[in-house]
């Protein structure tokens, strides 16, 4: 028995009660680590975006001749 099989197998409302609650837990644990970052000073510094941005590759157009 799948775990898919075993999940529709509940009944409806157990069904929503189970997504809700995990729902409800995701919520809750974004706003927690969010808090626990300012807590320990872990938010990221204007240095450190600066960091970043030069970190990531840039896309850059090149333009085609329109004989093709």
């Amino acid at each position: 028995m799948t775990l898919w099989t075993w999940y529709n197998g509940l009944p409806q409302k157990t069904r929503l009660i189970a997504g809700v609650g995990v729902m409800a837990y995701a919520a809750g644990a974004l706003y927690l680590s969010d808090r626990a970052e300012e807590k320990f000073g872990l938010k990221a510094t204007e240095e450190d975006r600066e960091e970043l941005r030069k970190a990531l590759p840039r896309i850059t157009t090149v333009e085609r001749d329109s004989d093709r």
